[in-house]
């Protein structure tokens, strides 16, 4: 009779507790949100345009609508910060006396003439089976003059970069295929440096006994924009990538505000330049003190069924810390369950936008549903609002809002991130 009183009393605190989730996250609002971001005329999200102005300024007028305040020192819920984008119209690089073909090397500029002599720019390589892609946005987050030399095995994927166009913080790099150990070098390069501007979109919740510590809910509400058109559809209206997320944030914030304010301080934030390499989220990471970083809840792409069926999420980085633990004892009771990330070989923990704080030890995980290996629509014009499952991503937020119980008030800390050696 005890065990089942206690049983009991558990259960009936979980359903108290979930009453208001359930009254304050509905299936109407989290769908009108999500029809808003991915319509035809938000066109796409593509930072640096017109239209990714549009969706800032509704996620800000929904912080606003919210109660939410503006970060400290922001005057408004835009987080702004200046990129660069280049483009090339003459270069040479010499390698070891050797001079490069055009096709065995690409710059990316920060300025408009380059004129480097060995030691003007620090040397750094990519082995092969290293992670080329992940070596390359790495260099783009920093503001210093690299010359990356790739491993030839890399021939494919650097043939089809060669093309490739992104904004980043400053420097110059150069990225070269070449088996070389390099000893000497000498490079130029006349660009032409365009300044572009971008903003996150984030507001907060001041806490209680705990104010200095942050707990973060993000996601990120940039796509691909509009492309070659398919069936006449030239749209990639990112639904699932990741307006779901992003509606999920709107919908967290606007359920806290009515709850009232947590022992630890909340931030909710929107991220851009996440497909074009995690930028706004990176400048974010700059801003905050990861010591005082309790948390964070990044939300990519929930609008489809997981694996597992509906009631279920995975979390990215599991088994890096107690974050998924901590929130599946919020859940006892209930029918949802967070599973371990299911496709670890695709290296999702360090892919999204909880990476740049995860680095920093930070428990900061992505909580997604997407089935990696068969989600048919990902990155095409199909991702529209009509293929997801409202009442299950409905399910989710609310899942996530009575899971984050503990971490907001305080009284459950997860462990930090163990960084490699």
């Amino acid at each position: 009779m005890r065990s089942f009183l206690i049983l009991f009393l558990t259960f009936a605190t979980v359903s108290t507790f979930a009453q208001k989730p359930n009254q304050w996250i509905k299936e109407k609002q989290v769908a009108s949100v999500l029809k808003t971001l991915s319509a035809d005329d938000m066109q796409g999200r593509r930072p640096g345009t017109p239209a990714m102005d549009k969706a800032a300024a509704f996620i800000a007028s929904a912080f606003k609508k919210a109660g939410l305040q503006p970060l400290k020192g922001n005057s408004d819920f835009l987080q702004r910060f200046n990129m660069i984008s280049s483009e090339t119209s003459a270069r040479s690089l010499t390698i070891n006396g050797r001079k490069l073909d055009n096709s065995e090397f690409v710059v990316f500029a920060g300025e408009e003439n380059i004129k480097w002599e060995t030691g003007a720019a620090e040397i750094k390589y990519i082995k092969a089976g290293e992670n080329f892609g992940q070596k390359v946005f790495a260099e783009f987050n920093s503001s210093g003059n690299v010359l990356l030399i790739a491993d030839t095995s890399f021939s494919r994927i650097f043939n089809r970069f060669k093309s490739f166009r992104s904004s980043r913080w400053g420097g110059n790099v150069i990225v070269a295929l070449s088996q070389e150990t390099v000893y000497r070098f000498q490079a130029e390069a006349t660009s032409t440096v365009k300044k572009i501007a971008y903003a996150n979109v984030a507001g907060m919740i001041p806490g209680k006994s705990k104010a200095d510590e942050v707990v973060i809910f993000s996601a990120h509400y940039d796509h691909l924009g509009i492309g070659k058109p398919v069936e006449n559809d030239s749209i990639f209206n990112g639904a699932n990538d990741d307006a779901s997320g992003t509606t999920a944030v709107i919908t967290l914030a606007s359920y806290f505000k009515k709850l009232g304010p947590q022992e630890r301080t909340l931030i909710f934030v929107a991220f851009t330049a996440e497909e074009s390499g995690g930028f706004g989220a990176t400048y974010f990471s700059r801003q905050m003190d990861p010591a005082k970083t309790m948390a964070m809840f990044n939300i990519e792409m929930i609008g489809t069924d997981s694996k597992w069926g509906k009631n279920s999420a995975f979390i990215t980085g599991y088994e890096k810390s107690d974050f998924g633990q901590l929130l599946q004892a919020d859940l006892v009771g209930s029918n949802f369950t967070f599973h371990p990330d299911p496709y670890p070989d695709q290296n999702l923990f360090y892919r999204s936008d909880n990476a740049t704080l995860a680095r920093l030890g930070v428990p900061a995980h992505t909580i997604s549903t997407s089935k990696m290996d068969s989600e048919k629509f990902y990155h095409t014009v199909n991702d529209e609002f009509e293929t997801l499952d409202m009442k299950n991503m409905t399910q989710i937020i609310r899942a996530i809002a009575i899971s984050s119980k503990a971490i907001c008030s305080g009284k459950a800390t997860p462990t930090r991130v163990s960084l490699p050696e």
